[in-house]
This record gives C-alpha cells, structure tokens and sequence, in this order.
C-alpha cells in the first residue's frame, strides 16, 4: 500500500484530501504543519508528500528542500492559492513533481496528479533497480546479434539519437532498455511510448502533456512523457505512425529541446536522450511522402538494424531458454526445459514473428504442459499466407488453432493429438470443451 503524507495548516483542506485519497486505497496521514510534517519523515517512509506552499512556522519550500534531503525518491506535490502559482512552479523546478491551486476544484483532480505522481516514482525505481541489479540482458550468441551489441556499447556514452529498425518482434524494445542501461542516464527515468497504440490527439496530449482545460475530459494538468523522461530516455516505437503534423512538432522539440503542453503556452524545457524505433522501410516512406526527410535525418544519427530471428539462428535455443525462465516464473512452473524433439524443431523453424512468436509458442507449450518437460510438438506449423500476413491474434487463439492442426495431423486421433501436442489427454478434453471443437 502506498503511503501518502498530506500536510496544511487549514483542517478542512487536509480532511478532504485524506478522505479522498484513503478511498483510494492509499494509507493517509494527516499534519497541521511543516514541523510535524518533518518529525514524521524522519520516522516513517513516505511514497508522496502533498504539502501547501504557505505554512506558519515552517513553509512548503522549506520542506520541499527536507523532503530531498531525508526520502529523495519520494515525490512532492504543492498546494496553492492563485497568487502563489509562480512560487509553485519555482518549486516544481527544485523538484516537486506537480501543484494544485487552491480551492481543489474537486476530487477528479485530486486523484489523476496522485495518480500521475506515483506512475512516476514506481518509474523512477524501476529504473533504479534496473541500475542496481546490473544490465538489460541481450541473448548475443550469434555474430549478427554480437554485431548489433557492439554498436549499442559504442552510441551508449554519448547522447546521439539512435533509430532502431527492424521487424516486428526482432526486440527493440529490449535494445532501447539495454541502451539507456549502458548510459549515463540509467538512474533517470527509461519511458517508452507506442506511437501506433493511440490516435493522433490523444498520442499529443500523452507527448507533450496538456494544461487543464485544454479540451472536455482534462479535468487536470497533465505531464506529458517528454516531461516525465527529463534526465533520462525517451523511447519512441513506432515512430513511422506519427501524423505529419505530429512529425512537425517532434520535430521542434528536437531542435529547440522545449515545447508547451497542449493548452498551454509556458515553455518547457527538458534534457532527454531520444531513441526510436520502427519496423517499416522509412526511405520509402519519406518517397511516398508519409514521413518527413529532415525529421528522419534527425532520428537517424546512429541507426541500427536488428536481425531476424532465422538470419541470427545461433541464438534460437539460448533464447528459448532465456524466455522459460521468465514464463516458468509467470506460471508457477519452474524449471521448464524443452525435450529433445522440440530443440531441433525451434532450430529449423522459419519464425516468420521472429522473438515474439517463440516466446508466444514457448508460453502455449508451457500452458499446455503437465510437467517440467515442453514440447513445441505441433504448435510450429508453417502459416498459411493470410495467417502469416494477418493482424496480432490472441494466445487463446493461436492455442485454438494448434489443436485443430494437431487433430487434423493425427486423422482426429485424440490421444495422439494430445501426444504431438505435449499435454495430457484429460487437458486435451479440456481444451476442446473450452474451444468448443467438435
């Protein structure tokens, strides 16, 4: 449970905020002042402190600067009265993660920057952890994956943008995460956001940040993952999705290194290491006029193409192994091993999805499976075409079809599906009521 500290000397504002936040499920305590505020830090650890700025005794400042000192991981958030807004923005340059401006315009507001403020700490150890427990790890068995390591040890020191591409599923993500890992940034925050996961306004917004009021819905101001980033990686995948007009504006940012929230017009500036990512040809986007030429240049300081997975097959079964780890962990099964049949059958797999798709059958043989030993006996058909070419589907899905190709190979033979299939047949009869297959 998340533990919340609210400090102001008016009883009214401070019941409020405690009321509204313990319904949220999070632990509350209440302080009429700075002073109290400072004696319970020095014996409690607190996730969030939510202070006013204009206090008797012992300001919000003043606390602000105590708060760095005893907890800094913890989080501040200032409340103010409208004359005191400069003071609040000056504070939030000395640390403080957001203000509210007095009187609280209702519990919405309240809620999404507690909300805001918290994302943002469980960031910040993510990435600490991160740091402490050592490097993102990268299966390199294969000279063309050692190759893509080495680059990444080379651009890692420096703060060039880096444009990573290739195939869906090839692990950009996990090059983008070991990148900022090898940095001088890996105690700051690692942020990534899929340009392909949201409309065009709303992808703005979670950019940029939007003041409140900036359009129905923002009932509060709101960090956008530019702001949230400073200090450390921003991760942009997808990058090609980006609208032109939003390519113009990533654009600025770039070159100018600060922007405004939608809605607003203060300037922002922030201290952020870029690194995209794409799996579309983007020379021939830029020639059918979807992508900007001086915003690829820009992205492109230092590109680096990930291999297929079939174009790295050393790696195959050191990955296999790699991934059951983490999927027997995720199950309750420990100890996952692949048997014999199953090895040579992930080695001469064409793995059309390339690491997301061996994952993805690794996880269904591991579901399917009864004991440590898997067998990926079945769920490596070749695709059809329109399979091949059709949109993400469901595990559930994938796991439907498996069956159905597993009892089409066997002529319907139950047990022998259930034997090609590595599960037992009373799972099969399960799996067949669940799916509905005749």
């Amino acid at each position: 449970m998340e533990r919340v500290l609210v400090v102001d000397d008016e009883e009214g504002i401070r019941s409020f905020i405690g009321e509204v936040l313990g319904g949220e499920g999070y632990q509350v305590t209440l302080a009429a002042d700075g002073e109290k505020a400072v004696e319970l830090l020095s014996r409690l650890n607190f996730h969030l402190v939510i202070s006013d700025l204009k206090m008797p005794r012992l300001d919000g400042m003043e606390l602000l600067r105590k708060v760095h000192a005893e907890q800094p991981e913890t989080e501040v958030i200032m409340l103010t009265a409208h004359a005191t807004v400069e003071s609040a923005v000056e504070a939030m340059k000395l640390g403080a993660f957001d203000y509210l401006q007095k009187p609280l315009s209702g519990p919405d507001e309240l809620r999404l920057v507690t909300s805001r403020a918290l994302e943002h700490r469980r960031l910040l150890e993510d990435n600490r952890q991160l740091a402490l427990h050592g490097e993102v790890e990268m299966v390199a068995t294969d000279p063309a994956m050692r190759k893509v390591c080495q680059q990444l040890e080379k651009v890692a020191p420096t703060d060039a943008t880096v444009l990573l591409e290739g195939e869906s599923g090839t692990g950009k993500e996990v090059a983008a995460r070991r990148l900022h890992a090898l940095s001088r940034r890996n105690q700051r925050p690692f942020v990534a956001v899929n340009c392909a996961a949201l409309s065009a306004g709303l992808l703005e917004s979670e950019l940029f940040g939007h003041e409140k009021g900036a359009f129905t819905g923002a009932v509060a101001r709101k960090r956008g993952r530019f702001e949230l980033a400073d200090g450390g990686t921003l991760f942009l995948d997808e990058v090609a999705e980006l609208k032109t007009e939003l390519q113009a504006k990533l654009l600025r940012v770039i070159e100018e290194r600060n922007f405004e929230r939608v809605g607003g017009t203060r300037i922002i500036e922030v201290d952020i290491r870029l690194v995209a990512a794409t799996n579309r040809d983007l020379k021939k986007e830029i020639e059918e006029s979807r992508f900007r030429e001086d915003l690829y240049h820009r992205l492109a300081v230092f590109p680096i193409r990930l291999p297929r997975l079939k174009d790295r097959p050393a790696d195959i079964l050191p990955l296999a192994e790699n991934l059951l780890v983490g999927i027997g962990h995720r199950l309750g099964k420990p100890g996952l091993v692949l048997d014999q049949e199953s090895s040579r059958a992930l080695r001469v797999h064409d793995w059309p999805g390339n690491v997301r798709e061996l994952a993805n059958v690794l996880e269904r043989a591991a579901i399917m499976s009864e004991g440590a030993q898997i067998s990926v006996a079945g769920l490596l058909t070749t695709p059809s075409e329109g399979e091949r070419h059709a949109p993400d589907v469901t595990l559930k899905e994938l796991e439907r079809r498996a069956i159905i190709r597993a009892l089409e190979a066997t002529g319907g033979h139950r047990k022998n599906a259930a034997m090609r299939l590595g599960i037992g047949l009373r799972t099969l009869y399960d799996k067949l009521k669940e799916y509905e297959i005749g």
